[in-house]
């Protein structure tokens, strides 16, 4: 029988984190509130048992979330494997109330509701476009502070605590940002009605519905904004009712928010629900008349400053101010703005296009999403060789979707710079076509690796064979046997370069770089 006893308050992890408040306990994993004793201030600690069968894939979801940067996100800090039998994930500590406990008391003002969800559609829409999804956004996840900042948690290690035992299928890979989408439309119906569609979740209770179809926030609570009511149901609704065009990228719903503003009046134009028995209904829930004394005995406490609507942004003040000047010739203003917008993205075409056939046109699309890039060929890359190869045959394999095959250096001796006898030595990879490169991924073996990433100029035409050409693009010292690299913005290239500069020790004084598999993201 093992004497481990379990972590408490006051036990120190790593020699540098001391446990002092566990937040909560979900799914198997723990969340504690720790203070590092090396830089004094509080963080929080993610942990799951290393024995946990889904320990690893706890950990490479935390590092792969790594690549969203949108400071929405709680910033991943440390990942530390097997600290006392335990996997841990060190995160930035934000003092904040997570969302369900909010709406476990009250729904929030509508501007309040739009901003709250706004602000997590544009964070999620950032981590989408660096292929990352989260697929489990609950309220939970969300948390306001004090200040009325919004922050997301859980990105990547929601899903690495779902269930074991189920295997996603090319579809679940496929549907991943829409589940991102229908979990803003769902965060924001529960903003507005303190229920969430399709069941109970984190202690909110379910969605009523009507033959089969889910009621609209404005028939389950009075007083829901017309601009919200409508933006839930093209999110949510299968189809949206009225005909109107559904919203399905993060972008575009976090757009459509921050434009929706207040009802000038609140008039119920939904039909009357007295006839409906469904005891799921807001509006039927009993009344509670509230005890205790009278007012001014015991004045009531100020309301969180979550609770409070955030102030109007400038554009929003002068939305409000056209409306106002506007009142009355609205249809005159409107088609001035019409036919104002139509000359103008006629002048923009015409720009446009005496542009293109000036400089012949971008090589890549920037609108289009970051996606892995396909490699048409692999070579080897040894330019200060005497026969200017190094084991050829293998290059192929380093984009051959295997990581059990690679491309292998020859073996050096006396040092791990190659035994003195040359900068480095690679593989160039060959995009098949200008290519706007944003990170790469390389597999490795053994460790550690430094490595330095060149890419060939805009007008190399074919596969480089020296350094002549090439610049400098990324470098990584020490490596391990996983290396994600990112690039600086708007690396445009057709030939990509990896090259080892320091080798792994395989013996005695004998050195060997080994390249498993290289993976590519960037825009075509």
């Amino acid at each position: 029988m093992s004497d481990r006893r379990p972590l408490a308050s006051g036990d120190v992890l790593a020699h540098r984190y001391e446990l002092q408040d566990l937040v909560t306990d979900r799914l198997g994993a723990t969340t504690w509130r720790a203070h590092d004793q090396t830089l004094n201030r509080n963080v929080g600690i993610e942990m799951l048992s290393s024995n946990d069968p889904r320990a690893g894939h706890f950990l490479s979801a935390a590092r792969e979330s790594t690549a969203v940067t949108d400071p929405r996100f709680l910033r991943v800090l440390d990942l530390i494997e097997d600290e006392q039998n335990h996997h841990l994930v060190v995160r930035e500590w934000a003092r904040a109330f997570p969302l369900d406990q909010l709406l476990l008391q009250s729904s929030l003002p509508n501007r309040r509701a739009a901003t709250v969800v706004a602000e997590v559609a544009e964070a999620l829409a950032h981590a989408h476009e660096h292929g990352v999804y989260h697929r489990r956004l609950t309220p939970h996840h969300v948390l306001l502070k004090q200040s009325g900042a919004v922050r997301v948690v859980g990105l990547g290690v929601a899903t690495a605590l779902a269930p074991v035992g189920r295997q996603d299928t090319l579809e679940d890979l496929q549907a991943y940002e829409q589940l991102d989408v229908q979990a803003l439309g769902k965060l924001l119906y529960a903003c507005l009605t303190c229920r969430w569609p399709g069941g109970q979740v984190d202690g909110l209770p379910a969605a009523p519905t009507e033959h089969g179809r889910l009621l609209r926030p404005r028939q389950v609570r009075a007083g829901v904004s017309r601009d919200l009511d409508t933006t839930a149901d093209r999110i949510l609704g299968d189809p949206p009712r009225n005909h109107q065009t559904p919203l399905r990228k993060a972008a575009v719903i976090a757009r459509t928010l921050r434009l929706s503003g207040e009802d000038e009046d609140l008039v119920d134009d939904q039909p009357s629900l007295l006839g409906v028995s469904s005891p799921d209904l807001l509006r039927l829930d009993p009344v509670i008349v509230p005890e205790g004394p009278p007012p001014g005995l015991e004045p009531p406490r100020r309301r969180p400053k979550a609770y409070e609507p955030a102030p109007p942004t400038t554009f929003e003040r002068g939305k409000a101010r056209a409306r106002r000047a506007a009142k009355g010739d609205r249809g005159l203003v409107l088609l001035g703005v019409v036919g104002a917008l139509v000359i103008l993205a006629l002048i923009g075409l015409l720009v446009s296009r005496s542009t293109d056939r000036g400089s012949g046109g971008s090589p890549t699309d920037a609108t289009s999403p970051v996606r892995v890039l396909p490699i048409r060929d692999v070579r080897d890359f040894d330019p200060q060789g005497d026969d200017r190869e190094e084991n050829p045959d293998l290059a192929r394999f380093v984009a051959d979707g295997k990581v059990s095959t690679g491309w292998h250096s020859a073996t050096y001796f006396g040092s791990a710079e190659l035994g003195g006898l040359k900068d480095g030595v690679g593989v160039v990879l060959d995009l098949g076509g200008l290519r706007e490169v944003d990170s790469l991924r390389v597999r490795l073996a053994g460790g550690p690796t430094d490595i330095a990433v060149y890419a060939a100029d805009g007008d190399v035409q074919q596969l480089p064979r020296n350094r002549s050409g090439l610049r400098q693009v990324a470098a990584l010292d020490g490596a391990g046997t996983d290396a994600s690299i990112s690039l600086r913005s708007g690396v445009v290239t057709r030939y990509v370069v990896v090259w080892l500069t320091s080798l792994p020790e395989v013996g005695t004084a004998q050195y060997r770089g080994e390249i498993r598999e290289v993976v590519l993201r960037g825009r075509s």
